[in-house]
C-alpha cells in the first residue's frame, strides 16, 4: 500500500398477489417469487418416495439419529419428513412479466385483525412486547392457541432470542416450563439451523448442532435433536465421506441436520445443474459460427466463447476488468441471432455492465426471476433464453440458484461469472465456491488483470499479500487515525472536502464502507454524522429528509441504494437507480438506513468512482481476506483508507480466510456427473 498521506492532497472516491391491471413493482414481483417457490417446495414433499438406506456402521449420536429415523419410518411417532432421493419436479409455470413502473407493495397480506388481538393477548400475559403480535400472528390462525401451549415457538418470530422465550415461557407455565422441556429443545434445535443458515451453511454435522444446544442450557441435546426430527420439524441425512478402506469395510458417513427448505432447494439446484453439465446446449448457431467469433476475439475471451459452445454450464472467474469476457460472449451469441440475457446482483451492477453489451440484454437476478426485467417465459414456464450469463455469481445463495437452474429451458447454456476472492452469499450455500472445487465442467480464468495502483493492490489482498503499490497520482491513500473520534472526523473530511476538491470525485460518487451497523464508527454513527454535514435536516419522516442517500432492503440479503425525494401520506418516496420507489409508512423503519456508510456486503456488486473504507480498532474481529478484498475493490479511481488498526490488517489479509460453510451441494452433485457409475 502506498505511503500514509494527509486526507487533504489526494489527487486522483409480502406474499401479496397483484390484482390484474395493477402496478408491480420488482419487490411485490420477487415476493410472488418466492410464494411460488413455497409451492414448489410443497410439490415436491409430495413426491419424496421413501428413506435414505442406512447401510453405514454408524455409533454414538449418529446412531441415535440413525435410530429416530427409523422409529419414524416404523409409526412410532409422527412421521417425519426425511430426505430422500426424488424425481425432477415438474417446472412450475410463471405470470408473463410486468414491466410496468415500480410501486412498493404494501407487504404481505396482514393477518386479521382477531388473530391480532388474541396473540396481543397472550404476549401481555407473558411480559411480551405488544409489539411483536403483528409478526407473531403470521404463524398462522391459530398462532394464539400455539403460543399458549408451547411459548417457545416464540422463537420463530423474527429478532426473538432465546432468554426472551425462555421468560415467556415462565411466565406463561410457571414451574412447568424448565430447562429439559421437551418443546424448548425441538424449538431451539429449529432456532439454532435458522442461524447457521443465516450464516451461510445449508446443514449442520451433528455433533456442532447438540454442542450448540448444550450451550444454551438444553440438558438433552441429542434427545432434542432426535425430538425434531421425530416431529418433522428438521431434517436428517447421511452423506458418504472419503472412501471404504477395505472390501468388508463399509463407506464412511457423517449424519447432518438441517432446514427442510434448505435441504431441498440444494437438492433442486444440484437437479438442475446436472441437467445443464449432462445435455448438449442446442446448436442454434452452426459450430462454424461459434468459431468464428471465438476467433474475433481476444484471449480469455475467445476461451470462454468456446466453452460455451458446447456445454450447458461454464464457469468463468475473473475481476471488474474480466466483465469484457462475458460482454463478448453475449455480443457474440446476439450476432448469431440467439436469445443472450445477463443478469447482475444489484441494479447498480446492471448499469454498469449494460454498457459493454449490445441491446437491452442485462437484468437483475431478482428482476429476472420475478419477471419484472428481462425476456419473460416461454409456455411452458422456462425462461425465453438461450443463453443466461449470471455476474456476480459468488452472491447466489441455493434457493436463488435453483429457481435460476429450475428456470433454464432444456438446452439452454448458463455461464456463472464472478469474482471468487469477493464475500460469499448473505443467504445460506458456497454454490459458486463448490461449483469451482467440483470441476464438474469448464472453468475459465480471466488473463485480464484490473489496471493500476488499485488493481495491483486488490491482487495482492487476493493471493495474501498486502503490497506496498506505487500510486503516483494518489489512487490509494492511507489516513491512519488513534481512536474511534478522529476516524468519523476523517471519514467526513474525506467525502465532503478532500476527495471532491483533490480529484473533482462529488461527495454522493464516494462511498464510505464499514465492517459493522453497530460500534462507535459503525454505519449509524458514521451516517449521521455525514448526514449533518452533507445534508443537515430535522427528519421530517422517520429521520429522513429530501436529498438523503440510503439503503433500501426490498427483501431479506438485498440492498438497492437510493435517494430520497420526497414524502407523502402513502409512504416515503425513493429515487433507486433511476426508478421511482414508495416505501408505506410502516415498513420505513424495517426496511431504509441512511446510506452514506454501508457494509462490505451491502456494497458488493456495485462500484464507485471512490470509496473511503473505515478500519477502526474495534473492527478487528470483523476482518478478514475476503472482506478487505471486497471493501478495497469497489473503488474504480479512487481508494482512501481510513486506517486504525495496526497489524491487524495485515495478519487479517495474510491469514483470516473465509469461514467454512457446511454445505452439500459437492456431494448431491458428484452421482449425477458423468463417469459417476465408474
Amino acid at each position: 500500500m502506498s505511503t500514509p498521506e494527509t486526507p487533504e492532497e489526494p489527487r486522483s472516491a409480502d406474499d401479496g398477489t397483484p390484482a390484474e391491471g395493477a402496478q408491480v413493482s420488482e419487490a411485490e414481483a420477487e415476493l410472488a417469487a418466492q410464494r411460488l417457490e413455497r409451492e414448489r417446495i410443497e410439490r415436491r414433499k409430495a413426491e419424496r418416495q421413501g428413506p435414505i438406506e442406512a447401510g453405514a456402521k454408524l455409533s454414538g449420536t449418529a446412531a441415535d439419529l440413525l435410530a429416530a429415523v427409523r422409529a419414524v419410518e416404523s409409526g412410532e411417532k409422527p412421521p417425519a419428513t426425511v430426505f430422500a432421493e426424488a424425481r425432477p419436479a415438474p417446472r412450475r409455470p410463471a405470470p408473463e412479466p410486468v414491466r410496468r413502473a415500480p410501486v412498493v407493495p404494501e407487504g404481505p397480506a396482514a393477518p386479521a385483525e382477531g388473530t391480532v388481538g388474541e396473540v396481543r393477548e397472550v404476549l401481555t400475559r407473558g411480559g411480551a412486547p405488544a409489539a411483536l403480535a403483528a409478526p407473531a400472528a403470521a404463524l398462522g390462525e391459530d398462532a394464539a392457541d400455539l403460543l399458549r401451549e408451547d411459548p417457545w415457538q416464540l422463537l420463530r418470530v423474527p429478532g426473538v432470542r432465546p432468554e426472551q422465550a425462555d421468560g415467556f415461557a415462565r411466565a406463561l407455565l410457571g414451574g412447568e416450563a424448565g430447562p429439559d422441556d421437551e418443546r424448548r429443545g425441538r424449538a431451539l434445535t429449529v432456532w439454532l439451523l435458522e442461524q447457521a443458515a443465516a450464516a451461510g451453511h445449508t446443514v449442520l454435522e451433528t455433533a456442532a448442532l447438540t454442542e450448540a444446544l448444550g450451550r444454551q442450557g438444553v440438558p438433552g441435546p441429542e434427545d432434542a435433536v432426535r425430538n425434531a426430527i421425530a416431529e418433522g420439524d428438521v431434517l436428517v441425512f447421511q452423506d458418504a465421506v472419503g472412501e471404504a478402506v477395505g472390501e468388508d469395510e463399509e463407506q464412511p458417513v457423517r449424519v447432518l441436520v438441517g432446514l427442510e427448505r434448505c435441504a431441498l432447494a440444494e437438492e433442486s439446484l444440484a437437479d438442475g445443474l446436472a441437467r445443464l453439465i449432462n445435455s448438449a446446449p442446442k446448436q442454434d448457431g452452426a459450430a462454424e459460427e461459434w468459431e468464428r467469433a471465438a476467433s474475433a476475439a481476444e484471449g480469455s475471451a475467445a476461451d470462454l466463447i468456446r466453452a460455451a459452445s458446447g456445454h450447458g454450464l461454464v464457469l468463468h472467474t475473473g475481476g471488474e476488468a474480466a466483465l469484457a469476457e462475458p460482454a463478448a460472449l453475449l455480443n457474440a451469441a446476439h450476432g448469431m441471432g440467439l436469445r443472450a440475457w445477463a443478469a447482475t446482483h444489484s441494479p447498480v451492477g446492471r448499469e454498469r455492465f449494460a454498457s459493454r453489451v449490445d441491446g437491452p440484454a442485462v437484468a437483475t437476478v431478482a428482476g429476472l426471476l420475478s419477471g419484472a426485467e428481462g425476456p419473460g417465459r416461454d409456455p411452458e414456464g422456462a425462461l425465453a433464453v438461450d443463453l443466461l450469463v449470471v455476474l456476480d455469481a459468488p452472491q447466489l445463495d441455493v434457493e436463488t440458484a435453483a429457481l435460476l437452474s429450475e428456470s433454464l429451458p432444456d438446452g439452454a447454456r448458463l455461464v456463472l461469472s464472478g469474482d471468487p476472492a469477493v464475500l460469499w452469499s448473505v443467504g445460506p450455500g458456497r454454490v459458486f465456491a463448490d461449483l469451482l472445487a467440483a470441476r464438474a465442467c469448464p472453468q475459465i480464468a480471466s488473463r485480464r488483470p484490473d489496471p493500476g495502483p488499485l488493481g495491483e493492490l486488490v491482487s495482492g489482498i487476493g493471493v495474501g499479500e498486502l503490497l506496498q503499490v506505487e500510486a503516483p497520482e494518489k489512487e490509494v491513500v492511507i489516513v491512519p487515525v488513534r481512536d474511534a473520534g478522529e476516524a468519523v472526523h476523517r471519514t467526513v473530511q474525506l467525502v465532503a472536502d478532500s476527495v471532491p476538491r483533490a480529484l473533482g470525485v462529488p461527495a454522493e460518487e464516494t462511498q464510505v464502507i464499514t465492517p459493522g451497523h453497530g460500534g462507535a464508527v459503525g454505519t449509524r454513527v458514521l451516517n449521521a454524522a455525514l448526514k449533518e454535514r452533507l445534508n443537515p435536516g430535522p427528519g421530517r419522516f422517520a429521520g429522513f429528509d429530501p436529498g438523503d442517500r440510503v439503503a433500501w432492503s426490498p427483501a431479506p440479503g438485498r440492498t438497492l441504494p437510493g435517494r430520497v425525494v420526497g414524502a407523502d401520506g402513502q409512504g416515503l418516496r425513493l429515487d433507486c437507480v433511476g426508478e421511482t420507489v414508495v416505501v408505506p409508512r410502516d415498513r420505513v423503519e424495517q426496511t431504509v438506513r441512511h446510506g452514506w456508510a454501508l457494509t462490505a456486503h451491502q456494497a458488493v456488486g456495485a462500484r464507485w468512482p471512490a470509496a473511503v473504507v473505515v478500519l477502526p480498532g474495534d473492527a478487528v474481529p470483523a476482518l478478514s481476506r475476503p472482506w478487505i478484498y471486497t471493501a478495497f475493490s469497489r473503488a474504480d479511481r479512487h481508494l482512501s483508507v481510513v486506517h486504525g488498526v495496526d497489524q491487524a490488517l495485515q495478519r487479517a489479509v495474510a491469514e483470516v480466510l473465509a469461514k467454512p460453510r457446511t454445505t452439500r451441494l459437492p456431494v448431491l452433485l458428484a452421482p449425477q456427473l458423468p463417469g459417476a457409475a465408474d
